[in-house]
């Protein structure tokens, strides 16, 4: 039998922006990104449905999501830790 290979996870740090029903938190992670021409930092936001387990968090939190298995349409991170 043909054993699976560990795959490395991606994950992001962001901001808790939105809580839905308590269970799904809206996570707006901000990437600093160099325009190829003009040689300037922009910022590029961009929101993910993260899933929260125990529900404890808040808006305003910072938090690290990862990739996860789809869990609906629309939520395929978790919620891995609360930053502060």
């Amino acid at each position: 039998m043909i054993e699976p290979k560990n795959k490395i996870k991606q994950s992001f740090r962001g901001k808790v922006v939105s809580v839905v029903g308590g269970k799904t938190a809206v996570v707006a992670v901000t990437r600093y990104i160099k325009h190829p021409k003009y040689q300037k930092y922009y910022r590029k936001t961009k929101k993910y449905q993260a899933a929260s387990a125990d529900g404890a968090c808040k808006v305003g939190d910072f938090v690290t999501i990862e990739t996860h298995r789809p869990l609906s349409k629309s939520k395929k991170w978790i919620i891995k830790e609360k930053i502060s």
